[in-house]
């Protein structure tokens, strides 16, 4: 099987009881090929505001994608609007000085709607939520009306952490960019570094070893991606940052000196994603149909991630991953439409497979008990953690694209035993959703609708 053939393919018939193990599954995802390599500018690794100057779109690997060519980008024949909102300006869902109020109705809250780009990226703290796209904006939201917007030259913003005032923003030029908020105007955001630095770059460049093959015939430097970051995770206990490329490796980053601590050949394929914990596990998992556990070892310049257990193996690419916020629970998105879970006991165990996409899971996100998945099929699945089964409470419906990210924010309800979430969900539709959604969704249905939603879509613990 070719290379560019084990691309997060999206299967489009019946989903079987266990991962499968033909790769074949006709629709390709965005992931572009493994070929392009950026050159490092002056201006990338320069401390300065952000500006709006040109973007050349010939050092970008996604112009081989078919999503440049799917229904969802094609070039529109008017002039691009600017954001708007829907559904959210009802004045009875608004306090007096224009906040949103709390314990609003379950279900779609609002859409924040452009024709800019594709939504493939979101973070969100408190009131604020960052959207990035292939438009090279990065836009900021307080209580779902624009608040500001930071420009790049580096194109597709594949991801956004957020850690203090300072904002990480993955590219599709593999680099990171480091954003940082005017503590006297939070409006205005100054862009403070870049991984690597045109410092370190220039220094590692005059020592041969520094070079390694990353594709036959192609070397590059280790501190350097080749190719677009596909996501991105922080320790901030630690202070590092973990960047996942499809260059099938992932990198280690200091965050207080913006130094690369080591960077590991992960992967046959691309690195699609990669989640960091406390205690010092990271998850990687690729479009090779693999999920691995690394282990963190030693400090500093002599800081080591050990590959300690491969929890999956198998050609149906690997396209999302996330951990609960116990730590207990892993999760894994499947090309095929399914999420693999595995739960600690006294290691990690295979749980089970929750079955409710048709086509590919492209985005987890996981908060309190809930762990939510956005699909291909343009919909998203709320489902919760109740004894040995996980059950679907809901599926969010609206967006008429591709779901490709996340972000939840938690809301406390009336009760103090109530827990409520906003779930921002972004799309290939160039929209961004907004949903209230409860744990206690299905707590007031009968028994006979609960369990209707377990025979269609609860995945059985071993």
């Amino acid at each position: 099987m070719q290379e560019d053939d084990r691309r997060t393919a999206m299967s489009t018939g019946e989903t079987p009881s266990l991962p499968p193990k033909n790769g074949n599954n006709g629709l390709h995802g965005s992931d572009p090929n493994l070929s392009a390599s950026f050159p490092a500018s002056d201006e990338d690794f320069s401390n300065r505001s952000s500006n709006f100057s040109g973007y050349d779109v010939n050092r970008m690997s996604g112009e081989a994608s078919p999503i440049l060519m799917s229904p969802w980008n094609q070039p529109s024949p008017f002039q691009p609007s600017p954001w708007f909102t829907t559904g959210i300006n009802d004045n009875s869902a608004n306090n007096k000085d224009g906040t949103q109020q709390k314990n609003q109705p379950e279900g779609l809250v609002g859409s924040l709607v452009r024709e800019e780009g594709h939504i493939y990226s979101l973070a969100a703290t408190g009131d604020l939520l960052y959207t990035g796209s292939d438009s090279k904006n990065v836009r900021v939201w307080k209580n779902l009306k624009e608040f500001t917007a930071f420009k790049s030259n580096s194109g597709l913003v594949k991801a956004i952490i957020l850690s203090g005032d300072r904002i990480f923003t993955g590219h599709q030029d593999g680099k990171v960019r480091v954003w940082k908020k005017n503590r006297k105007d939070p409006k205005y955001h100054k862009r403070v570094g870049t991984f690597p630095t045109l410092f370190d770059i220039l220094k590692s460049s005059m020592r041969p070893k520094n070079y390694v093959e990353v594709k036959r015939k192609c070397t590059t430097l280790w501190i350097k991606h080749c190719d677009a970051i596909s996501s991105l995770s922080i320790d901030e206990d630690e202070g590092i940052l973990y960047s996942g490329s499809w260059d099938r490796t992932f990198k280690v980053w200091k965050t207080s000196n913006s130094k690369c601590l080591e960077s590991v050949k992960a992967h046959d394929d691309a690195v699609n994603s990669v989640v960091s914990t406390k205690s010092g596990l990271v998850f990687t998992g690729s479009a090779d149909g693999s999920v691995k556990v690394w282990k963190r070892e030693g400090n500093g310049k002599s800081m080591k991630h050990n590959h300690v257990e491969t929890l999956l193996n198998q050609e149906c690419a690997v396209t999302a991953l996330a951990v609960s916020e116990t730590g207990l629970f892993v999760y894994c998105g499947l090309s095929d439409g399914l999420v693999n879970f595995w739960e600690w006991e006294k290691e990690l165990a295979h749980g089970g497979l929750l079955k409710g996409h048709k086509l590919a899971v492209l985005c987890l996100s996981a908060a309190g008990n809930l762990l939510f998945s956005g699909s291909a099929d343009k919909t998203i699945c709320v489902w919760k953690k109740e004894g040995n089964n996980h059950l679907c409470l809901s599926v969010l419906t609206g967006h008429t694209g591709p779901v490709k990210c996340l972000a939840v924010e938690r809301e406390e309800g009336k009760s103090s035993d109530e827990v409520k979430w906003v779930v921002y969900s972004g799309s290939l539709d160039k929209s961004v959703k907004v949903w209230n959604v409860s744990e206690k969704s299905t707590s007031d249905k009968s028994s006979e609708t609960r369990t209707g939603v377990v025979q269609m879509y609860s995945g059985s613990g071993s």
